[in-house]
């Protein structure tokens, strides 16, 4: 035999970003929780009761300390930081508390609502308060501007206080030196300039403006609430939504085992994909080719083609279909490719060798017994009947049981016996999942090739990896994969348009199942 040729996918692009994309893009239902989770925060964010913020922006004077800082800059006489947590402290709180008519314990939640800053090389504050309604707001941003002017008056008024006072305890105690020196006109001389000097600086201190600044922006009441509207917080929901859904995307496609395309099947079984198989349309025959056209057909036809240009002897070529494990449709491929075949001029067997009664038999077109022959049916083996697949022709169905033994000599041994009797014909071998079954290893030791049946998004990586060094280590050949995409859609499409029972009528009959009775009891004689 030669060599499978390489099937060159719809997913092969030598694109790597195009590539992580279509991965992305396969776990939509990730993106669309993300995108779906963003636009609910979004939602909670854009319902909540509004918030309104007004500002307040008071001009501090550089009198800090304005009575020992003689020839000192105004701008190094003040320090806007320590004046910015004196205005955040706990005294301009309480007495902001007491303006808006609350009690002194609600200063701390007065206090969270505040924020205060200070532009830089300025002296100025702003306070900045947030309420529910513009009127609070307003309120709370002056009542806090006029509550820190005045605790920086107090302040201030108490330094004028410590100051005069010093220096009236000074000249008392001058005057009284006076009275009781009595040296000379001199003396009297020096001490009236010393209590000229005293009394005139007690004169410049009480002059001093001690208000601690000016409100150069008083607040008002906003016309509209703070923060982003409903139209951008939705907007940025549905931005983080979409990069939370993609996250969610790529960790799936990180920790998925499961392949999802032939790129997939190839790098994982390292044999090529002879065939992807559309999804299936709203039959739900298990036999399509020469009965139903359409996409699925056309895909079976096609996989015949290439299996035939793998090189199989012209005259016994002899392949087994099989699944890694249970749940691909292998029946329903190795039926069609059965059909294809048939349709190429082959003539075909087809073996179900599963374990029991053949399962095949019931869901096939059988021709009935005693019907008319063609030159072309020759010499069937013991047990076999003929299934009609329409416009594609006729195949030969012979089921071959390990009955008797469940294990590997079983079915090992009945194939065994079929093969032969088969002449010239093309056979096509259905047994059960290799991973689960030690049937298909026995097969595969007698047959020309064996065609794996993988399925999209329910075949794993590591079940591909085990089933390539099984097949090797039993002495088979493995010619490719069948890459199926699945059914799921066309039977939920096919159950939406059957009309709906009424209770107690009598299920409708299937077209297929007119003959079956009739063709049972033949199969049974025939096999007694």
């Amino acid at each position: 035999m030669t060599g499978p040729i390489h099937f060159d996918d719809r997913y092969d692009e030598p694109d790597q970003l195009r590539d992580q994309l279509r991965r992305l893009l396969r776990h939509r239902a990730a993106i669309a929780l993300g995108i779906a989770v963003g636009l609910l925060g979004g939602a909670a964010l854009a319902l909540r009761a509004p918030v309104y913020t007004s500002t307040s922006e008071v001009l501090v004077r550089s009198t800090a300390d304005p009575f020992g800082a003689a020839g000192v800059a105004a701008d190094s006489q003040l320090s806007m930081g320590t004046e910015q947590q004196i205005a955040a402290g706990a005294t301009v709180a309480v007495r902001a508390a007491r303006a808006l008519g609350q009690p002194a314990g609600r200063a701390g939640t007065l206090e969270e609502a505040l924020r205060i800053t200070s532009p830089p090389k300025s002296q100025v504050l702003r306070f900045t308060f947030t309420a529910g309604t513009p009127e609070r707001a307003a309120r709370g941003a002056n009542a806090f501007a006029e509550a820190y002017l005045a605790d920086r008056g107090n302040r201030n008024e108490a330094a004028v206080q410590r100051a005069t006072r010093g220096l009236k305890d000074q000249i008392a105690a001058m005057t009284r030196q006076a009275r009781r020196d009595s040296e000379g006109e001199t003396a009297d001389s020096a001490t009236r300039g010393a209590l000229d000097t005293l009394h005139k600086r007690v004169i410049d201190i009480g002059s001093r403006d001690t208000t601690g600044g000016d409100i150069v922006r008083r607040g008002e009441a906003p016309t509209r609430p703070a923060g982003p509207g409903r139209a951008l917080l939705l907007a940025l929901a549905l931005a983080g939504g979409l990069a939370l859904g993609i996250v969610l995307a790529w960790l799936r496609c990180s920790f998925d085992s499961r392949v999802r395309s032939a790129d997939d099947v190839r790098s994982a079984l390292r044999a090529p994909v002879l065939g992807i198989l559309p999804p299936a349309g709203a039959e739900d025959d298990l036999l399509t080719v020469g009965r139903h056209d359409g996409d699925r057909s056309q895909a079976y036809r096609a996989l015949a083609y290439r299996l035939r240009g793998t090189g199989l002897p012209a005259g016994a070529g002899r392949v087994l279909v099989v699944a890694p494990r249970h749940g691909a449709a292998t029946g329903e491929v190795a039926v069609n490719l059965a059909a294809a075949l048939a349709e190429c001029g082959d003539e075909v067997l087809l073996v179900d060798a599963g374990s029991g009664p053949s399962s095949l038999a019931d869901r096939l077109p059988l021709v009935p017994a005693g019907g008319a022959r063609t030159a072309r049916d020759g010499i069937r083996p013991k047990g076999s009947r003929l299934v009609d697949a329409g416009t594609a022709g006729r195949f030969t169905l012979c089921a071959a049981d390990g009955t008797g033994a469940h294990g590997r000599a079983g079915v090992s041994a009945a194939v065994h016996r079929v093969l032969p009797a088969a002449g010239s014909r093309t056979a096509v071998v259905v047994t059960r999942p290799l991973l689960e079954h030690a049937d298909a290893l026995a097969v595969a030791q007698r047959v020309d090739g064996v065609l794996l049946v993988t399925g999209a998004g329910a075949t794993r990586r590591d079940d591909l990896r085990r089933a390539h060094e099984l097949i090797g280590c039993a002495g088979g050949t493995l010619l490719g994969a069948v890459l199926d995409t699945g059914r799921g859609r066309g039977r939920l499409r096919a159950a939406l348009r059957r009309p709906w029972r009424r209770p107690g009528a009598a299920p409708a009959t299937p077209p297929a199942a007119v003959h079956l009775p009739a063709q049972d009891d033949a199969l049974t004689a025939s096999r007694g």
